[in-house]
């Protein structure tokens, strides 16, 4: 039995029919954490099999599943390092908020997966604990902050992970890595025991193979938190139920313009395309719209993160600069020096294109673009900064604005790098997307293709 081809959900139902035992999943995490962290690094610190206690009900709706957690959650006994040399033995006294949520719901928590340093940066290059690599090509970066969780998921050293997304860390190495990853409306998950990047632009979310477990573990890690200030108080979502309904009449906006073309690569381009095609063959009705104005949104959103990262680091920037590494002790130095002025107009543009955006959710129910606008990039010799910006251009915009957006395989380069197709919709509307990745996903086979390394 290939577990990795079984849902979450299907894993769940024979561990609590007795067909498999909790350790049968969690073994065979093991066994590839074993053979391939040592090549690829997805772990910073990997969780003793005897420190995970199962809770005695199997209708737990993650019973027995594995799952790794980006070292940015604090998990308590277990050391959170940020990928940061300022925490490297830090062991925090008790869970964030949503790995309380995992544990109860029955998840077995497997590891703490490796993050470009402080989240700050897209190649997970760390200094510290050693460049993560993509299992697609070992000579690539997986992306990043979160890009330990997008490869334990991609080569089954665990089940499904989570992770963090400042300026599109969930959906960038998703992207990269050739799995599904969903950053959710801000506010919906909480943020409560997890390292800040951005007070404004975090959310955590879940990266997995299928669009089915995204939506699982959001219903697991969604939901009020009055001791998070910024989680919102709104109705419990339900996000399974209804993935299977019909695509038909639904309107989709296809992003063109300057903004996507004038650096995009040609192949990735190609791919949106025929995603758009496919979710058309649905019953979606496409229509090509101009959205140049999320250029802005991108460069207000890169404003906000190096300025908001330099304010919570403050104090570890002043006393020991040289314990950064040199990329992000330069954004953070970039952070700092920025005016009030010029954070005030990055706010502005942000009302401006959360605006725009809900103008154009009035007519149309999702927007499809690409995840990045180039397949995964050598790990070694890049400008992880300028890299940074290439990457994050159509990911940030809706950390920004604050919107759902989910990124799925949709198809791979002629150098078998795998290709990401993002989805957005309006605030509160997962479900939404998650339906529309679910449709694509059942029309195409790219999620059940696996890097070699991991067969």
């Amino acid at each position: 039995m290939n577990l990795e081809t079984l849902s979450l959900t299907d894993q769940r139902d024979l561990v609590k029919s007795r067909e498999l035992n909790a350790s049968d999943l969690a073994s065979a995490c093991y066994r590839q954490i074993e053979k391939l962290n040592p090549t690829l690094n997805a772990f910073i610190t990997v969780i003793n099999p005897d420190q995970n206690v199962l809770p005695p009900s199997g209708s737990m709706p993650l019973f027995g599943i594995p799952i790794a957690v980006k070292d940015l959650y604090y998990t308590k006994g277990i050391r959170t390092t940020g990928g940061s040399k300022f925490f490297a033995d830090h062991i925090p006294t008790e869970d964030a908020f949503v790995v309380q949520k995992i544990k109860k719901a029955g998840g077995q928590i497997i590891g703490k997966t490796n993050t470009h340093e402080i989240a700050l940066g897209v190649t997970n290059n760390n200094p510290h604990f050693g460049a993560c690599k993509n299992p697609w090509d070992i000579t690539r970066t997986p992306g990043g902050s979160s890009g330990g969780s997008a490869v334990a998921v991609a080569t089954g050293m665990a089940m499904a992970a989570l992770g963090t997304d400042t300026g599109g860390s969930i959906r960038i190495p998703a992207a990269l890595c050739g799995v599904v990853g969903l950053k959710p409306t801000y506010g919906r998950v909480s943020l409560r025991g997890i390292m800040p990047l951005s007070w404004n632009l975090d959310h955590a979310g879940p990266i997995t193979r299928k669009v089915e477990d995204a939506a699982l573990l959001l219903q697991v890690m969604g939901g009020y938190d009055e001791k998070d200030p910024v989680s919102v108080k709104t109705l419990p979502g339900d996000y399974s139920s209804h993935l299977r309904d019909s695509m038909k009449e639904r309107k989709a906006a296809l992003a063109i313009g300057d903004f996507i073309e004038e650096t995009t690569d040609a192949e990735i381009l190609n791919a949106i395309r025929e995603a758009a095609r496919i979710l058309e063959e649905q019953g979606v009705t496409i229509t090509e719209l101009n959205v140049d104005f999320l250029k802005e949104a991108a460069q207000a959103n890169a404003v906000m993160i190096q300025a908001d990262g330099a304010a919570f680091h403050r104090e570890r920037l002043k006393e020991h600069p040289d314990w950064f590494g040199a990329d992000v002790r330069q954004r953070l130095e970039t952070g700092a020096a920025f005016t009030s002025s010029e954070y005030v107009l990055a706010r502005r543009t942000q009302a401006e294109a959360r605006r725009r955006c809900e103008i154009l959710f009035d007519e149309y129910d999702i927007l499809l673009l690409p995840t990045t606008p180039i397949p995964a990039p050598f790990l070694e010799g890049e400008n992880a900064i300028e890299r940074a910006l290439q990457l994050t251009r159509f990911t940030a915009p809706f950390n920004l604005t604050g919107l759902p957006a989910l990124s799925v395989p949709c198809g791979f380069t002629k150098e078998g790098l795998p290709i990401g197709l993002q989805i957005v919709s309006r605030p509160w509307n997962e479900s939404g997307v998650l339906r529309a990745g679910y449709a694509f996903q059942q029309a195409t086979q790219w999620h059940t293709l696996k890097p070699a390394l991991a067969l």
